[in-house]
């Protein structure tokens, strides 16, 4: 007996490898031997074996025959609780290698069903089903149709290549046919990677009308695999979208790019190629490339890609610890733009950057040392201004700058914290094909100055925390002026974070010149609750104007205009950050709002900017733009999505998109409707429309959602 039931737990163990000294624990109702070959066990029969649990009403080993017959109801669960196999009856090798289930359940991944009226294992790695119903859907007792299933006389599941062969497969939306395939092969839940074809998507737009992308994915061993795209379109529009990655042991790469022969330029193949790849380098360098061209303006925006008006290639070697900053970079620009020239814009740039933070010593306080050259050429060779954009369209430029700055804190009496300091630039330019500023050019800067905080605390009685803390800093910086061009400096933030900072421009070309004062006060409050809210309020005063600003800065003049900030953000996912830039009038030289929303139910992101016109800013007109996304979840599987950006100057909309989302446990349906409003002498207002269905459960990499609720 000892010998029969030693020999049962191993022959239940379940088909997974087992060693010598892995058991098995059964326990039944009532257990008996027969013919000193036969072990029967019954009554609330289970099996427990490495985490997993077989349960059955009768299970009987046949030492004879060597095979076991195992009566339902079957379930096979892991020690999660997942379900693996439901079957009523089997009749199996002791190794379950080989046997016959009837009116068995097969769940793969805790995802894809497959119901059968028999199923037949064969030397342990293939699985076949007969008459086959296949679905990720829940099916309820009142309401038995599935969603979704695909129908089959039979199916086979090889568990070694990871794959699902399906005979005479039928596919059905809500038990109604939908089209039929002889043959079909599909990846099982389990396997990430498999050469087959990918869920077809519908794009129909004004300009190419109807259009199927219908993708082929194809693997290139375990580290590579390549997509292929033919994209057709009902307006003679044939394109072949090309995806390539490929993964290394110190990085990856991709490749995304597409060739298209359509009407919108008759007789010209168009296209696009983009390259992102990056790899970890010796001594903790990264290095990280970024390809991006376009065949014209216009194909981006024609075949739903981006929305970008420049094309940024880069390659960059970096490293950042805790003190310091290395970087070595080259970048090229493609402008897009109708007012703008590539042979005019710096199409070609290098810099290489060395910053490091440090402590002084003997001296005290936190130093830091920053040195950059930077290098930009334009392939035009004209050194006037002829496109009047305020450069020499030929204008190429080199410069070494070195910039080192000091800052120590002292507390003084009654709270008071004092901070001291400073920081030094000296910058060499070299400047050729400009009829202005051409030659070399030295240029020294200094800038000193003492500041001093006084944060007051109060506690209050509900446990609220108030910090109110005036700053006033008093700044001297020398006011010679010096023949430079301004490049790199032309858009000046003033915000909180440069409120009190040593130079607001954020380049090399441009420095802030003039003694000033710079204060401000801010207020913040900390609630238990979890919300907090944040006031700042600050200006600039100079001892002179010296025209360094524009109007739309809001720093022009001896006395900034008025900074007002405030942030509030709630324990619930609501934050709200908005700051405005006012004259002593109160009239708006610019302002934004963002306001985040992140509930159970609803998603928002808007966005308000606005803007005087300033030419300095390369601004002729007022800007006024509002922007948003919204995700509002209808009930348990249905999102509606709203998008759009206004722009109030032009009094029109600019983008505008309106979509719906079903998704449940099996099912992810996406259907989308979009507005392109702008225009210009490459591109026309378009109307995109686009229509995507994934199965949960093939391999399609979507995660399931709310699972529909039976009422039985």
């Amino acid at each position: 007996m000892l010998r029969l039931l030693a020999l049962i737990g191993f022959c239940l163990a379940l088909a997974f490898p087992a060693l010598a000294q892995d058991q098995a624990t059964l326990i039944s109702d009532r257990l008996e031997i027969t013919g000193d070959t036969r072990l029967i066990a019954q009554g609330n029969v289970e099996v427990f074996y490495k985490g997993r649990r077989l349960k059955a009403s009768r299970i009987v080993y046949d030492q004879a025959t060597d095979r076991l017959e195992i009566t339902g109801p079957i379930v096979l669960t892991e020690e999660s609780g997942n379900v693996l196999i439901l079957a009523s009856q089997a009749e199996l090798a002791a190794d379950l290698s080989e046997g016959i289930l009837t009116s068995a359940r097969l769940v793969l991944n805790r995802q894809l069903q497959l119901a059968a009226n028999r199923i037949t294992r064969v030397a342990g790695r293939r699985t076949t089903l007969e008459t086959v119903a296949a679905s990720s859907c829940k099916v309820c007792a009142d309401n038995p149709t599935p969603l979704w299933e695909i129908r089959a006389r039979r199916v086979v599941h090889d568990e070694v290549e990871r794959q699902i062969y399906f005979d005479n497969a039928q596919f059905r939306l809500g038990g109604v046919p939908v089209f039929y395939v002889p043959r079909l092969r599909m990846p099982d839940p389990t396997l990430d990677r498999a050469t087959g074809f990918l869920m077809p998507s519908v794009r129909t737009t004004s300009d190419l009308g109807t259009g199927l992308k219908l993708p082929y994915f194809i693997t290139l061993g375990k580290s590579a695999d390549l997509t292929v795209t033919p994209y057709l379109t009902l307006r003679n529009s044939q394109t072949v979208e090309l995806r390539y990655r490929q993964a290394f042991a110190t990085g990856a790469v991709e490749l995304n790019g597409a060739l298209t022969r359509d009407d919108l330029i008759p007789g010209k193949t168009r296209g696009y190629l983009f390259v992102d790849a990056a790899f970890t380098l010796p001594l903790n360098f990264g290095l990280t490339f970024k390809g991006q061209t376009v065949t014209d303006p216009a194909y981006l925006l024609d075949y739903g890609i981006g929305n970008v008006d420049r094309l940024d290639s880069r390659i960059e070697a970096s490293r950042t610890r805790r003190n310091e900053h290395i970087s070595a970079r080259i970048i090229s620009f493609q402008t897009l733009r109708d007012s703008e020239d590539n042979t005019t814009i710096p199409s070609l740039i290098a810099n290489l950057t060395f910053h490091r933070r440090f402590s002084l010593g003997p001296l005290g306080g936190e130093g830091g040392l920053r040195l950059q050259t930077h290098n930009h050429y334009r392939t035009s060779d004209n050194p006037l201004d002829a496109d009047l954009d305020g450069i020499a369209d030929g204008r190429d430029l080199g410069r070494i700058s070195a910039r080192i700055d000091w800052r120590r804190s002292f507390l003084l009496p009654a709270g008071i914290e004092a901070t001291f300091l400073g920081e030094a630039t000296a910058d060499a330019y070299s400047i050729s094909q400009d009829a202005v500023y051409q030659g070399n050019t030295t240029r020294t800067h200094g800038s000193a100055g003492v500041e001093l905080r006084w944060p007051w605390l109060k506690a209050g009685a509900g446990g609220a925390t108030h910090v109110i803390e005036p700053v006033v800093q008093l700044i001297w910086s020398s006011s010679d002026t010096e023949s430079l061009p301004n490049e790199d400096s032309v858009l000046v933030e003033f915000d909180e974070g440069s409120l009190y900072a040593l130079d607001r421009f954020p380049g090399s070309d441009a420095v802030e010149r003039g003694p000033r004062a710079n204060l401000g006060i801010s207020w913040t409050r900390h609630d238990p609750q979890g919300w907090s809210v944040g006031v700042t309020l600050g200006r600039v005063f100079r001892e002179a104007d010296l025209g360094q600003f524009g109007p739309g800065s809001g720093l022009d003049g001896s006395r900034s205009d008025w900074l007002a900030a405030v942030n509030f953000d709630l324990a619930s996912g609501i934050a709200l950050t908005a700051r405005a830039v006012l004259d002593d009038d109160l009239n708006l030289t610019k302002g934004e709002a963002r306001l985040a929303l992140n509930g159970p139910k609803t998603a928002l992101a808007t966005s308000m900017i606005y803007a005087v016109a300033d030419p300095l800013e390369n601004r002729p007109d007022p800007t006024q733009e509002l922007t948003f996304d919204a995700r509002r979840r209808l009930d348990g599987n249905w999102t509606g999505k709203l998008s759009g950006r206004y722009d109030f100057v032009a009094d029109r909309g600019t983008v505008a998109g309106l979509g719906v989302e079903f998704l449940n446990e099996c099912l992810r349906f996406d259907v989308s409707l979009s507005r392109r409003f702008t225009s210009s002498t490459s591109v026309t207002p378009t109307t995109d429309f686009s229509l995507s269905l994934d199965l949960v459960g093939f391999g399609s990499g979507v995660t399931g959602g709310p699972a529909r609720t039976c009422r039985n």
